[in-house]
């Protein structure tokens, strides 16, 4: 049987790191443009807080991913696992678990990094039609992050409950036919 005291804390840094990917999503860095005078303008950032949030998130999801591999030795270190439905699963779960972790990370990572980008264009003299280039982070990226946490999550917690099965299971020892002692 799986184990719950790994199982639990792997959910409780699941719903924290899709907390946070949620808030970063809700708190992405907006801008204004300002005005100095007639001739010049230049952006103006609210509160870099979606950064952070972004990197928490990163951080426990991370922390979460580390604890069911290393748990259970990546599936690469031990013993041979009996052929069974249940080492199956566990190979394809684990992989696609890595496939969903990846893309959660790089959703959250660019996230993060192309919401503390900030320009410092300025719009000077006799243009004052043009306003300055301002970039802020596309919706979506955090919300794409929180939902492939999620997927991670679940798919991660199958995997973990799928080995412990495989490693539970007895083949039988001999398949043959048994000899009788005369």
């Amino acid at each position: 049987m799986a184990s719950v005291l790994l199982l639990l804390p792997v959910f409780v840094c699941d719903i924290l790191a899709f907390g946070l990917a949620v808030a970063a999503e809700q708190r992405r860095t907006t801008w204004q443009v300002s005005r100095e005078s007639k001739d010049s303008s230049y952006c103006v950032y609210d509160k870099d807080i979606a950064t952070n949030l972004g990197i928490g998130s990163f951080l426990i999801l991370l922390a979460s991913q580390i604890l069911i591999m290393a748990a259970s030795r990546c599936l690469c270190c031990g013993r041979a696992l009996a052929p069974s439905r249940s080492r199956s699963c566990a190979i394809a779960l684990f992989i696609t678990t890595w496939v969903f972790f990846i893309i959660a990370e790089v959703c959250l990572l660019a996230g993060s990094v192309r919401n503390a980008y900030h320009t410092k264009y300025r719009v000077y003299f006799g243009n004052t039609t043009a306003s300055p280039s301002c970039h802020s982070l596309r919706k979506g990226v955090f919300g794409a992050g929180a939902a492939f946490i999620v997927l991670t999550g679940i798919v991660s917690e199958l995997y973990y409950v799928s080995l412990t099965r495989a490693k539970e299971f007895q083949a039988p020892r001999d398949p043959g036919i048994p000899m009788s002692s005369l």
